[in-house]
């Protein structure tokens, strides 16, 4: 049976250790977001368009439709920050193929470059907390945030895992 540090059996969890854990996810949470945070700043971008350059450099050639199901964002504001992108010259907005309504993205050498600099910032603070943690904590913390997503999320977080293979 898994222990939590003390003894405490995880299946059997309080409402005050639970509350312990919410209160350290949103601390996490402003962690992990952090360096990103400070690097767009600098840019007069915010987290949505880190949002976008991640998951545009994770599935290149996605549509914007693709993405506005992802990121669970209205077009409006999805359309406002990829102006904002593509005037910018990191994505690079092309007419679909086979439906000329569709639009295709893709980042930029530019986009590139942006996208490795954030993403090396979140993967420096996830690999130090992963090594302090060690592996089985690893296992776990993505086991609880599986069990954490909707259903429908938890499809699409395993479809654009899959499309890594």
């Amino acid at each position: 049976m898994a222990e939590f540090q003390g003894g405490e059996n995880l299946l059997f969890l309080t409402d005050e250790q639970l509350r312990q854990g919410i209160e350290a996810m949103f601390f996490a949470y402003r962690g992990f977001t952090a360096d990103p945070d400070r690097i767009l700043t600098t840019m007069a971008y915010g987290r949505a368009h880190h949002r976008a350059i991640h998951f545009i450099s994770r599935s290149p050639g996605t549509t914007v439709n693709n993405l506005l199901n992802i990121l669970g964002v209205t077009k409006q504001s999805l359309n406002r920050v990829l102006r904002t992108l593509v005037e910018d010259g990191l994505v690079d907005s092309r007419v679909g193929k086979a439906d000329k309504r569709e639009r295709h993205l893709f980042l930029t050498e530019e986009g590139e470059a942006l996208e490795r600099k954030l993403s090396d910032a979140q993967r420096a603070r996830m690999r130090a907390a992963y090594r302090a943690a060690g592996p089985e904590a690893v296992a776990g913390f993505r086991q609880v945030l599986e069990a954490m997503m909707e259903p429908d999320l938890r499809r699409r977080y395993y479809g654009i895992r899959e499309n890594e293979a």
